[in-house]
């Protein structure tokens, strides 16, 4: 195959607070939103007790930032996705499937995540 892709414009997103994805790991919790979008990001910066990770995708490189992590959001996964097994394991609560959640949640956000319910409510934009 030869030739080129044409780059895609990104639509824009809801300036919305409340969030819905699919609960894969029970239990609530509040926390300041620290998005990271790869591995190289994640290991440059550390994120603090009780911070919410929000990630586009997790995988096995990225198991270490869960331990300080009072939740977990990611846009991808499923019920036995990396994110949500890992979640489990540790007993923090997680929501995948969260459609565009690296692009509406900002860096700093309050989150509240509902790992039963599968929601994320922006309690206190940054």
């Amino acid at each position: 195959w030869i030739g080129t892709i044409a780059p895609t414009r990104k639509a824009k997103v809801a300036d919305t607070t409340e969030l819905a994805g699919l609960g894969v790991s029970a239990g609530s919790a509040t926390g300041r939103a620290r998005i990271i979008m790869n591995t190289e990001a994640a290991f440059a910066r550390d994120i603090e007790p009780g911070d919410v990770l929000v990630a586009p995708f997790t995988d096995t490189p990225w198991t270490p930032l869960f331990i300080p992590a009072a939740a977990v959001v990611v846009e991808t996964g499923g019920m036995l996705s990396h994110a949500a097994t890992v979640a489990r394991e540790f007993g923090i609560p997680c929501v995948v499937l969260v459609h565009d959640a690296t692009r509406i949640i900002r860096e700093g956000d309050l989150l509240r995540v509902d790992g039963a319910a599968g929601t994320v409510t922006v309690v206190e934009r940054a």
